[in-house]
């Protein structure tokens, strides 16, 4: 079974979203204008489906002129553990650059490290491990 994976409907920006996330986690990215796919619900050139695979995958698309763009409350997008504790730091700093720190990543009271911040483009994450040799990532 495999999990949900993200997908970000943008106001205008997915191609420069992709590219950041592609940036920031790695991977490749497969992108489709409105043009290729034939559809006439968007701009032409706009992104009507974009696919970032790798270590985190995550599906973008500029929104259609009736569709509402991304406005994330109440949703985190969960990264606890996918990677090692550097490699989730240097997301972190990623991801906040040009967005905003909610809340740092540092450890916790229980022994865990994790933080949340909000990417550039509203996108909102939470980032952590646990402590080495506690089995629980």
């Amino acid at each position: 079974m495999t999990a949900p994976v993200p997908y970000l409907l943008l106001p205008g920006t997915a191609a420069e979203a992709l590219e950041f996330y592609r940036e920031t986690f790695g991977g490749v990215v497969t992108a489709y204008s409105f043009a290729e796919f034939g559809r006439f619900d968007g701009p032409g050139d706009s992104i009507a489906h974009g696919i970032l695979t790798g270590p985190v995958s995550l599906f973008a698309a500029d929104a259609g002129p009736d569709e509402d763009a991304m406005a994330m409350t109440g949703v985190l997008l969960s990264l606890l553990g996918r990677a090692d504790p550097d490699t989730l730091h240097e997301w972190f700093e990623a991801l906040a650059a040009g967005g905003r720190v909610l809340d740092p990543l540092v450890e916790r009271p229980w022994g865990a490290h994790d933080g949340r911040v909000a990417d550039r483009f509203g996108a909102r994450w939470l980032i952590g491990y646990e402590p080495e040799g506690t089995g629980t990532e």
